[in-house]
């Protein structure tokens, strides 16, 4: 059993980009889902699909490189995690390297970037940085 499998999710996409892999396989949950299709809609990651093996369900992300063969996400962290949650009013929302780089927020509302946590004026748990 993974203690904080949002970092599992993170480190596996970190690892397979580093490695130069196109696919990385993750196990399912609703938190990964929500977390992966904010990055699909920022254009960090090409797609993803569900696979079932047996009774386990995972995701297929294929991952994003540029023309010349570099990862899209140069970096990827997590910013809060199960021993020390980071929550943050909407005004205290950080801007990641000069907007550039995107910040994934939970509020109430579901996962979402820290821009559209803005426009709604919804505070939350600060998740992770993309850059």
């Amino acid at each position: 059993m993974n203690t904080d499998p949002i970092a599992d999710l993170l480190t596996r996409i970190r690892n397979a980009q580093k490695a130069g892999h196109q696919i990385v396989y993750v196990p399912f949950s609703k938190t990964k889902e929500s977390i992966i299709s904010v990055l699909l809609s920022e254009g960090y990651i090409e797609a993803v699909t569900t696979e079932t093996k047996g009774i386990k369900k995972n995701f297929r992300i294929v991952l994003k490189y540029t023309k010349t063969g570099r990862a899209v996400i140069k970096e990827i962290k997590r910013l809060s995690s199960s021993g020390r949650r980071l929550y943050v009013p909407v005004d205290k929302i950080p801007v990641f390297r000069s907007g550039l780089g995107t910040i994934i927020v939970s509020t109430s509302k579901g996962m979402m970037t820290g821009r559209e946590a803005k426009r709604q004026n919804i505070g939350g748990e600060l998740v992770c940085s993309i850059f």
